[in-house]
């Protein structure tokens, strides 16, 4: 009888005496950001985290630019079993709980710090206790998106929200984000991300809202020749993943990507901050002006309209103060 290589015994004893094998856990990601944004590259540092911590535990595939789901479908694919995670907006989330809307509202989270320190303490809890028992769907990690400005294909004088009449906006297709497109005094316009930079190019829209890094990594700054410093929305994104997945883990599997998780968020924010702080010089040599309006102005006019509208209505009795009060 032939003898068999000590190679193939060793390929064939575990097999053989029933040795479990564990298969890869599958996290698709989806994204609307393009590849050159850090949301993007931070999937990426998420995926090198779990790698280091959960060898051959995780298969983890980014898919940005909208080509696994469409801005504001990831949410719905999520609570369908079509999509395991995805960086969600307040906005995906406020419009099944409306009671979140507060966090759509213009000028309330006042800088990144408050941002984290708002999402990373008490209020962030409950919100995420909230999410998980609405939704079926747990929020990771808050992360910074950037504090969102007015762009806009041809100059104008804007000092006031009065002078964004006219003005058609680009914003995503959620009445939260078009009621925000209106408080600032414009004519709020949908348009998915993908298809922005072609609207501006070709004056389908006139401008629309971004934060600078967004604007520096989607090339927008090609076919816009003013920046409005308007400030009027310190934005965050819920690194977030479907409640089915997330009870299929370990407790082990869990902590590795509550970590993994944490460290991509804080590869994001530090360099969206980072960059901030130098793009307007960026945009300024690319010939494209950048003029600061009277905020104030801006401020009480879109908070005054969120007070009046039907979103402060449904607002948690006692959050806006709390929030507030954030220090």
């Amino acid at each position: 009888m032939a003898r068999v290589p000590k190679i193939l015994l060793l390929l064939v004893l575990p097999v053989a005496l029933g040795a479990p094998v564990q298969a890869q856990t599958v996290l698709r990601i989806s994204t609307p950001a393009v590849p050159d944004d850090w949301h993007v590259k931070m999937l990426y540092v998420f995926r090198e985290e779990l790698a280091k911590t959960a060898p051959r535990r995780f298969d983890v595939q980014v898919h940005h630019s909208g080509t696994l789901f469409r801005q504001g479908a990831e949410a719905v694919a999520m609570q369908r079993g079509n999509l395991e995670m995805a960086l969600l907006s307040m906005q995906d989330i406020a419009r099944q709980l409306p009671e979140y809307s507060i966090f759509t509202a213009g000028y309330l989270i006042r800088d990144p710090r408050h941002l984290q320190k708002v999402y990373g303490g008490p209020i962030g809890d409950e919100v995420r206790r909230r999410v998980a028992e609405a939704m079926e769907i747990e929020l990771l990690q808050a992360v910074y998106l950037g504090t969102r400005h007015v762009a806009l294909r041809e100059p104008r004088a804007v000092k006031i929200p009065a002078d964004l009449a006219g003005v058609k906006l680009r914003m995503p297709g959620s009445k939260e984000w078009l009621f925000l497109g209106q408080a600032l005094g414009a004519s709020a316009t949908p348009l998915a991300f993908p298809e922005v930079y072609l609207g501006l190019k070709t004056g389908t829209i006139d401008g629309q809202d971004n934060p600078l890094p967004t604007l520096k990594s989607a090339k927008f700054y090609e076919v816009t020749r003013q920046i409005v410093l308007t400030g009027h929305l310190v934005d965050a994104l819920q690194l977030a993943i479907a409640e089915k997945t997330w009870q299929s883990l370990s407790p082990a599997d869990r902590a590795g990507v509550q970590a993994a998780a944490a460290k991509a968020a804080k590869f994001n924010d530090d360099n969206r901050q980072r960059e901030e702080t130098e793009l307007v010089e960026f945009f300024r040599s690319q010939g494209i002006a950048v003029t600061t309006p009277d905020v104030d102005a801006f401020r009480k006019t879109v908070q005054a309209a969120y007070l009046k509208s039907e979103y402060a209505q449904k607002w948690p009795r006692g959050l806006l103060e709390r929030i507030n009060a954030v220090e």
